[in-house]
């Protein structure tokens, strides 16, 4: 195998491992839901590049039928050497986001100012500081090979 191939196919590997992560912490988190993760836009381009992505998480119930109101979208990104996530709803864009970095933030979408955790919030938090762990793991593990 040349090393274009052998490249490639470690990139392809870690952009399934990135989507599987994302897809079994928000079944863990967001019950009863089941979720797939796809990349919204290109994938990243390097391998161990969990940074700088944008991937949409897609809820089904138990018996496999979509339910495209509780999808959401996560933007992952770093600022320095700090990760930090942005979680959305895909089909409200009245409903706050939430900015996970050291600390949850809740902002307005239309205002982008600082406001209360919404009724449903909890579970969401719950879910970008596992992922924001998960993550930020497996950059420290990447970056060490």
């Amino acid at each position: 195998m040349d090393d274009a191939l052998a490249v490639d196919g470690s990139a392809h590997e870690q952009e399934h491992g990135l989507r599987q992560l994302v897809a079994a912490a928000a079944d863990l988190c967001l019950k009863p839901h089941r979720h797939a993760v796809r990349f919204s836009g290109e994938p990243p381009t390097s391998t161990g590049d969990c940074q700088d992505c944008i991937l949409l998480i897609e809820a089904r119930d138990g018996a496999g039928t979509r339910l495209p109101h509780a999808d959401l979208e996560l933007e992952i990104y770093r600022s320095g050497r700090e990760l930090n996530l942005m979680l959305s709803r895909v089909l409200d864009d009245q409903a706050p986001l939430l900015w996970q970095g050291s600390h949850p933030v809740w902002m307005g979408a239309d205002t982008g100012l600082r406001c209360d955790r919404p009724a449903d919030g909890a579970p969401l938090e719950a879910l970008a500081r596992r992922l924001r762990a998960l993550l930020d793991a497996a950059g420290s593990l990447s970056e060490e090979g």
